[in-house]
């Protein structure tokens, strides 16, 4: 049994993210839990596993350690119409100084303004592809879109119906051990992942980056879980320092695309891996 792809008029993204798992959800579904109450998603970007499971559990707890990112889902789930107003200002204003200029403020103060700047930079910028410099300073260039989509009303409207029912923290991934402890958990980890060659490694997602070391901590993590019976599935690059690192669980192979690639002959299919901490039944 599999979870079912929702419908045209379930809510879905309303952030672009690189890596992002919307295109992968008829590949991914079919290594879902099929009974769980309680979802948990400690890297939680663009969202698009949460808002395709929210109907199939009881409660969502959803944590990132990017602040800005954190603040953006809370004045979605909070404060809609706001967001959409000040979204539509940023429509209307947008063209490449007003982009430079936006990118540039980094102190705002109202947490609605600084969610609907990162809103609209994300719609305007190169690729949706949000990077940090050290200064923890948002950096990408602008995108070349004639007509960007920055305030798209009706998603916004039912991600946030979709929020009511959801924890949001501003954590790093072992936060999720005090929250997951028994069967009725699902966990969900999709980190940065891990590089398959000196070219490939993309971990600017905040100014801390994601290191090896970093990937160990997260497959200790996923072990302590997996102990307590928690479910738990894992996204990662198809590499052998991850398939040696859960080599003592459930490892599967999809076929994914890369959209983010400066050379455009490098784009296209390649192998991930989808790694489960129980058995899946072949679909």
């Amino acid at each position: 049994m599999t979870v079912a792809l929702p419908t045209q008029c379930h809510p879905r993204p309303f952030l672009k993210w690189a890596g992002g798992k919307g295109r992968l959800l008829e590949q991914y579904r079919h290594y879902f839990p099929t009974q769980f109450r309680y979802y948990h998603e400690p890297f939680l970007g663009g969202g698009a596993i949460f808002f395709y499971l929210q109907h199939c559990c009881d409660q969502s707890v959803l944590a990132d350690l990017n602040e800005e990112l954190v603040n953006v889902y809370r004045c979605v789930q909070e404060d809609v119409e706001g967001l959409i107003v000040l979204l539509s200002r940023h429509q209307t204003r947008h063209c490449h100084d007003y982009y430079y200029e936006m990118r540039a403020q980094n102190r705002l103060r109202s947490r609605i303004q600084r969610a609907a700047r990162l809103i609209y930079l994300n719609k305007t910028c190169f690729n949706g592809l949000y990077r940090e410099n050290s200064k923890g300073h948002f950096n990408v260039p602008m995108g070349r879109y004639k007509k960007p989509n920055v305030c798209d009303a009706a998603t916004l409207r039912q991600a946030s119906i979709a929020l009511q029912q959801t924890q949001i923290f501003c954590a790093g991934f072992t936060a999720v051990l005090d929250q997951a402890h028994t069967a009725q958990d699902f966990v969900y980890f999709d980190p940065p992942y891990h590089p398959i060659s000196a070219t490939s490694s993309f971990t600017g997602y905040n100014r801390y980056g994601f290191r090896a070391e970093d990937q160990e901590r997260l497959q200790q993590t996923f072990a302590h879980l997996a102990q307590r019976g928690v479910k738990v599935m894992l996204s990662n690059s198809d590499c052998e320092f991850v398939r040696d690192l859960y080599a003592d669980f459930y490892i599967a192979e999809i076929q994914a695309s890369r959209a983010i690639n400066s050379n455009a002959r490098r784009r296209g299919k390649v192998s991930e891996l989808v790694i489960t901490s129980y058995p899946v039944t072949p679909a």
